[in-house]
């Protein structure tokens, strides 16, 4: 049976949906970073962003593809579940007159974990204000945000801060 060659082109897929286009809505995103491998591959679960991006919810089971050589959590899988929820909150509460960028970022463990983790952000007027009146005539801002990762008993496993750059997008030299 001799082989037809082929005539015309093939179908196309539609283009997949970007990060910004999904993150326009706060549950989309949830599943979407649910399924995202990084996250899915290290055990990291987002359990909730709220509506109008002002907070989210984060957790990580000890599972043994989560425990690291001495059994407890994994380190990395700890920094991993808070990036970058500071980023995409505040810059989805700015709106996309501000850049808003991850700058840098520390991890202090402070106990061993030994239990499921979470996490919570919190993003409140009065930060959006101060953000905002920073950056006001194009000033590039530095700010530092911190949270606890805990385990189901309460006790503090890390704290961790993250540093966001932003900046009104006007004068945002095209970041």
């Amino acid at each position: 049976m001799a082989k037809r060659p082929l005539t015309g082109s093939l179908p196309t897929l539609p283009p997949l949906p970007t990060w910004r286009e999904i993150g326009a809505d706060p549950v989309m995103l949830r599943r979407a970073m649910n399924l995202w491998p990084p996250f899915r591959f290290a055990g990291i679960r987002v359990v909730q962003i709220e509506r109008g991006f002002r907070g989210a919810t984060v957790e990580l089971k000890l599972t043994p593809l989560t425990r690291n050589y001495v059994g407890t959590l994994y380190g990395g899988s700890l920094f991993s579940m808070t990036d970058p929820f500071w980023m995409i909150l505040i810059g989805r509460c700015l709106g996309d007159e501000y850049v808003v960028w991850d700058k840098r970022a520390e991890i202090e463990f402070v106990a061993p974990g030994r239990t499921d983790v979470r996490t919570t952000f919190a993003v409140t007027d009065e930060l959006l204000d101060d953000l905002r009146q920073k950056a006001e005539g194009g000033a590039k801002v530095l700010h530092w945000l911190e949270n606890d990762i805990v385990g189901v008993d309460g006790t503090v496993i890390a704290k961790v801060r993250r540093q966001v750059y932003v900046r009104h997008r006007d004068h945002s030299r095209g970041y």
